[in-house]
């Protein structure tokens, strides 16, 4: 990456195809009140121990919430996503948005990168060539260049966090307990919308639920166990594991 990223959207809608969009608590009641489907991913790491990216500590605590597993905690980040296996929804006949003015807060951002431990790096974004060749200056050096853009990546993490007891104890409600490893995988469920938006409507408060791990590898599983943890590997059935 140089240290200097130009950017001009030139509206070929492949960001909107096939990408799970995040959203915050608010913009997630909003996706369910449209009738859109919402998918849950989560994911789990150890305080100092397993999963914790050591490097990103400060980041992914403030993003986490501690829960109850085995004989111990751990800490779960929950993301909330407008579910688009293909193309979004709100995407006219012409790869225009619909909902231009009220679109998510993530693809006001984009393409710039939520995580300020990961780097914008241009190949690894859906947008054409040409895209890289024009416009105003995005990034300049590890900075967001545009003060407003800027403002929304920061107003995008505090969502992150304040959040995330919110997410969880909706999580807890639904049943959704399980999940996976950081760095290992994700869990992915998709709630039926009624229950979903019910617990969206009127956060429940924390039940105390006791959360599992899912990790198919036996010697992630002994290293898990060893800490205390509870751990399955059971072939799921009420949402999907999906491994590194």
């Amino acid at each position: 990456m140089t240290d200097s990223v130009q950017f001009a959207c030139t509206g070929c809608g492949k960001c909107c195809t096939g990408h799970h969009v995040p959203l915050t608590l608010d913009e997630a009641r909003q996706w369910a009140a449209s009738a859109g489907q919402v998918v849950v991913l989560i994911e789990a790491f150890v305080v100092d121990g397993p999963g914790m990216p050591v490097e990103q500590r400060e980041h992914v605590l403030r993003r986490s919430h501690p829960v109850a597993c085995g004989d111990t905690e751990a800490r779960v980040s929950v993301t909330f996503a407008a579910f688009n296996p293909g193309r979004c929804r709100n995407l006219d006949d012409n790869d225009l948005c619909t909902i231009y003015d009220q679109r998510p807060l993530v693809c006001r951002i984009y393409p710039v990168e939520i995580n300020p431990h990961i780097p914008l790096r241009p190949e690894n974004k859906d947008c054409p060539p040409e895209a890289w060749q024009q416009g105003p200056e995005l990034i300049h050096g590890t900075q967001v260049a545009d003060p407003r853009l800027a403002a929304l990546v920061q107003a995008s993490r505090q969502a992150d966090r304040d959040d995330i007891a919110a997410k969880v104890a909706v999580c807890q409600a639904l049943g959704m307990t399980t999940s996976a490893l950081k760095g290992n995988g994700f869990t992915a469920y998709l709630p039926e919308m009624g229950a979903f938006a019910a617990a969206l409507a009127q956060v429940p408060a924390d039940n105390g639920a006791r959360w599992t791990l899912h990790v198919q590898d036996d010697e992630l599983t002994a290293n898990l166990q060893g800490h205390g943890l509870q751990t399955t590997c059971e072939a799921p059935v009420y949402y999907a594991f999906i491994g590194f």
